[in-house]
C-alpha cells in the first residue's frame, strides 16, 4: 500500500513538474517584450514574436515529443501523453490568447474568452472521467493501444514509440487546436454561426459526459457483480448506449467540429483538415475498440447482435432484425 501511495505520488509531482520548461521560456519571452524596447528585441524574442505558430511547435516538440518519450522510456509507461491529452489544449489556449502578436491583431474578447471557458469545460470533463476511470491515482497503467503495439515491436518499441505515440500526437493535437489560433487572430462581431459553433460545442461536452458516466456506472455494476460471484451484464444496451455504440466518441467530435464552425466563420475553413484527420483516426480506433469487444467471448455474440442494431457514432434509433426477437 505504501509503494502505491508512494508511486502515485512520484507521478503527479512528475506530471505537474513536465511542462514547466516550456512554460518559463514562455514566460520569460512575454517579460522581454514588454519590458525590453519593442523596436531592438534580441534575435531569439523577435523570432518568438514573429512566429507564434513555429513557436508552440517548437514548444510541443522539445517538451513533449522528447522530454514525455525520455520519461516514459525510463518508466517503460506512456501513461503521461494520455493525461496530457486533456491538458494541452488549455495551456494552447491561453498560450494564443497571450501571445503579443495575436493581442495586437485585437482579436474580439468575448469570442476568445467563451472559447477558453469551453476549452476549461471540456478538459475538466475529460480529466474528471480519467480520474474516475484510473481510480483517482496518477500514471497507473497505459493507453492500451500502447501496451499491444510494445508487445508487437518488442525490443524496438523504445525508439518506435516516439513516432507512434509522440510525434503523431503533435499532427493530431496541433491540428485539431488551429481554430484556437484562428479564434485570437481575427477580429469580427459575434454572429449567429458563433452560436452555432458554440452550441455544437456544448452538446459535445454533454453528451460525451452522459456518456461517459453511463459506461462507468456499468463497469462499476458489472464489477459488483464479479466480486459477488454473479454472471456480468455482457453489452451496455442503455441510455445514450441504446442509440450508438460510441455515443462518448460522437460526443467528442462535437466539440472539435464546433470549433471548426467558430474557425471557418472568420474565414479559416481549411482549419477543418485538423479534425478530419482525427476523425480518421478515432474511426480505426472505433474498428479496434469493436474487434476487442468481439475477442471476449462473454460478450461476443450479444456484441455482434448490438452491433447489427445499433448506429456506430451518431445517435439513431434501432434497426429491426427480421426473424431475431427485438428484445434478444
Amino acid at each position: 500500500m505504501a509503494t502505491s501511495h508512494h508511486s502515485n505520488l512520484k507521478h503527479a509531482i512528475v506530471a505537474f513538474l513536465v511542462p514547466l520548461p516550456s512554460i518559463l521560456f514562455y514566460l520569460t519571452f512575454l517579460n522581454h517584450y514588454h519590458n525590453d524596447d519593442p523596436n531592438s528585441l534580441s534575435p531569439i524574442w523577435q523570432w518568438c514574436f514573429d512566429h507564434p505558430l513555429l513557436l508552440a511547435h517548437f514548444f510541443f516538440f522539445l517538451n513533449v515529443n522528447v522530454l514525455f518519450w525520455f520519461i516514459g522510456v525510463i518508466q517503460s509507461s506512456h501513461w503521461m501523453i494520455d493525461l496530457y491529452w486533456t491538458v494541452i489544449p488549455v495551456l494552447m489556449v491561453h498560450y494564443y490568447a497571450t501571445h503579443p502578436l495575436g493581442l495586437e491583431h485585437k482579436y474580439n474578447v468575448w469570442r476568445s474568452r467563451i472559447v477558453i471557458f469551453l476549452t476549461w469545460v471540456w478538459s475538466f470533463r475529460l480529466n474528471h472521467n480519467y480520474f474516475r476511470r484510473e481510480n483517482w491515482q496518477w500514471g497507473v497503467r497505459e493507453d492500451w493501444r500502447f501496451t499491444d503495439m510494445k508487445h508487437q515491436y518488442g525490443k524496438n518499441w523504445w525508439w518506435i514509440s516516439f513516432f507512434a505515440v509522440y510525434l503523431s500526437q503533435q499532427v493530431f493535437l496541433m491540428g485539431i487546436c488551429m481554430p484556437m489560433y484562428v479564434v485570437h487572430s481575427e477580429n469580427m462581431q459575434l454572429n449567429i454561426w458563433d452560436l452555432v459553433g458554440i452550441a455544437i460545442c456544448l452538446s459535445g461536452i454533454i453528451i460525451a459526459y452522459y456518456a461517459d458516466t453511463q459506461l462507468h456506472d456499468f463497469v462499476s455494476r458489472n464489477n459488483k457483480l464479479k466480486e459477488l460471484g454473479k454472471p456480468v451484464v455482457p453489452n451496455l444496451d442503455e441510455g445514450l448506449w441504446h442509440y450508438s455504440r460510441h455515443p462518448n466518441y460522437f460526443g467528442e467530435q462535437l466539440w472539435w467540429w464546433g470549433l471548426v464552425i467558430l474557425a471557418w466563420n472568420l474565414g479559416y475553413g481549411w482549419t477543418f483538415v485538423g479534425s478530419l484527420i482525427n476523425s480518421l483516426c478515432l474511426a480505426y480506433v472505433t474498428v479496434l475498440v469493436e474487434k476487442r469487444m468481439l475477442k471476449q467471448a462473454y460478450r461476443a455474440d450479444a456484441y455482434k447482435l448490438y452491433q447489427k442494431r445499433t448506429s456506430v457514432w451518431i445517435p439513431w434509433f434501432k434497426s429491426s432484425l427480421k426473424g431475431k426477437d427485438k428484445n434478444t
